[in-house]
């Protein structure tokens, strides 16, 4: 049985003693973050993570208890902590435990946290169980990271040959929005899924943009053949 307590405080002393009071203050402003910072790297944070459960996987019940624990303080490498350990053990994970997932994602307020539990933790366990309709339920939340986190979740799932629908069901609900973080996710997840099925996203996109944002242009054409690409921004900048 895992000491909780203890691994977070010896996690949290090894963090203090990778970090620099530079790199601190460089990531708290450029994540524009009221969280504690260390300035460990993420390269520091991923070991430690690594380590922490090196040769004894932990059961459901004690991820959970020390991802809350490590979660406490409103210590940035200390949750990303959290995070980390979340994706490297997100295969254990089920739909009972996105109660918990989309509550970290409601505290996290910044990408750097809320993108690896809804790409790779939300991801994983979307791609494994049933989870469409608590998807759809997301994407109508009032937070808008909860709603980025509706279409991030896809990744994964459309990576391995998931259906298109429900992704585009829930981007065209967003597509009006001003939220810079929801029209980002938009154009990443058109981005991923034209590298392997151009026609699907060119053909959902063409009919949209006079709604669409830049960036989500931007972002969706990456992929897309010059042609295409060239026909939706052209298209995207007449209205």
């Amino acid at each position: 049985m895992v000491d909780i307590s203890k691994v977070a405080r010896r996690a949290e002393a090894e963090l203090k003693k990778a970090g620099t009071p530079s790199r601190a203050e460089g990531e708290k402003r450029y994540l524009k973050s009221d969280l504690t910072f260390l300035g460990a790297t993420l390269g520091d944070m991923r070991r430690l993570a690594t380590s922490i459960t090196k040769g004894q996987e932990p059961g459901r019940d004690e991820l959970i208890s020390l991802v809350e624990e490590l979660w406490r303080k409103p210590v940035f490498e200390r949750r990303m902590i959290a995070v980390l350990l979340l994706e490297l053990n997100a295969h254990d994970l089920t739909p009972r435990d996105l109660g918990v997932i989309e509550r970290l994602i409601r505290e996290s307020k910044t990408w750097a946290l809320v993108d690896g539990l809804a790409k790779n933790v939300v991801g994983e366990i979307a791609l494994r169980h049933r989870i469409k309709r608590e998807l759809d339920g997301w994407a109508r939340d009032d937070d808008f990271w909860i709603r980025r986190s509706s279409l991030l979740a896809e990744l994964l799932p459309l990576k391995g040959g998931a259906s298109f629908r429900p992704f585009a069901a829930r981007a065209d609900r967003m597509l009006d929005e001003g939220e810079f973080f929801i029209r980002k996710a938009i154009g990443w997840v058109l981005r991923e899924v034209a590298k392997e099925r151009p026609r699907e996203v060119y053909e959902w996109l063409a009919p949209r943009t006079d709604r669409a944002s830049g960036v989500t242009m931007r972002e969706a054409v990456k992929y897309l053949d010059a042609k295409q690409a060239a026909r939706l921004m052209d298209a995207y900048k007449e209205g």
